[in-house]
């Protein structure tokens, strides 16, 4: 099985022009907290949860796993990537085996519409590329999620193909990394 599994992690933090994407940390939490229950965020994403829930449910230092970047500006957590495993009963794979490695991310709405996602989407994907020479990449996101669709572009997924899951179609995308 080839992915995150086989690269050392945590990475050391990756720098961008604007951005700091790191490991998780005890200070994050509370802006974990108000990501997860952010109507705004939860629209593509089944929605928010419940704040005391949350406050319950989120452990002191959140997201400390392989393949989860905090991404912070100026020290403070904006948004998230995560690189997982798809997992193999769910729809949309580039490999008939399944299980490849899946881009996720969420940020703040006051983070929205300055170009972070892309900033940071596309540092995380060029690590990958280099911890995991030639792996492919997916991502998956509700066709109806324009500001997804336009930033999967952007970075260069390509269409695989567009299915139901969740109640609503979802477009589902590859991004191949050049081996050189």
């Amino acid at each position: 099985m080839t992915g995150l599994e086989h690269a050392a992690w945590p990475p050391a933090p990756i720098r961008t022009e604007r951005l700091v994407l790191r490991a998780s940390e005890a200070r994050d939490r509370a802006a974990f907290i108000e990501l997860f229950s952010s109507p705004e965020v939860g629209t593509y994403v089944g929605g928010p949860r419940p704040r005391a829930e949350l406050e319950r449910a989120v452990p002191a230092v959140p997201g400390r796993r392989p393949g989860f970047f905090v991404i912070d500006l100026d020290g403070a957590m904006i948004g998230m990537i995560t690189l997982d495993r798809r997992a193999a009963e769910r729809p949309g794979h580039v490999r008939p085996e399944g299980g490849e490695t899946e881009l996720g991310y969420m940020f703040l709405p006051e983070a929205w519409g300055r170009g972070y996602a892309a900033e940071a989407c596309t540092a995380a994907l060029d690590w990958f590329a280099a911890a995991l020479p030639g792996d492919p990449v997916v991502l998956c996101t509700q066709n109806a999620n324009d500001r997804a669709l336009r930033l999967a572009a952007k970075l260069g997924f390509t269409e695989v193909e567009r299915f139901e899951e969740y109640g609503a179609e979802q477009w589902f995308g590859v991004w191949s990394p050049v081996s050189s």
